[in-house]
């Protein structure tokens, strides 16, 4: 819970500060998204390998973490704006890593980027297809 919060904090600081067109930092931006990914993927966090007795313990007290990091990867996601572009094609697989998570809620709220990537890529890459993020959705 205590890393939850610690990477909560950081996505303010990092939506305040290192967003704007003249201050944008994607190393920043890409080390939020591989830690945030290696979070929620993390195999202690993977509930429906517990039994259901400990499972729903860890519910009551924490809550699944993994769909609150989500759903904050997914928001990140979107306050990209145009800077997307320089995240396609790499972060098709951490986000693939997410969408394989068992959660359907979670599943929902990030299935959507890739569409969003393929948009990105369709109406910034000059060229008007979406090849780097075809080509990586079939190499993952």
């Amino acid at each position: 819970r205590v890393f939850l919060r610690a990477v909560n904090q950081f996505t303010s600081v990092l939506n305040r500060f290192f967003l704007g067109p003249n201050d944008f930092e994607l190393q920043l931006w890409n080390n939020y998204f591989h830690l945030a990914v290696a979070f929620l993927t993390h195999e202690s966090l993977q509930l429906e390998t517990f039994s259901q007795a400990k499972r729903s313990k860890i519910i009551k007290k924490y809550g699944d973490m993994r769909k609150e990091i989500g759903f904050k990867i997914r928001d990140m996601w979107y306050n990209l704006g145009p800077h997307k572009i320089r995240f396609i094609p790499a972060m098709v697989g951490p986000i693939l890593e997410v969408t394989l998570v068992p959660e359907p809620e979670l599943r929902k709220a990030t299935i959507p980027i890739f569409f969003d990537m393929m948009q990105c890529e369709f109406n910034f890459s000059g060229n008007g297809n979406f090849h780097k993020v075809r080509g990586a959705i079939y190499t993952k």
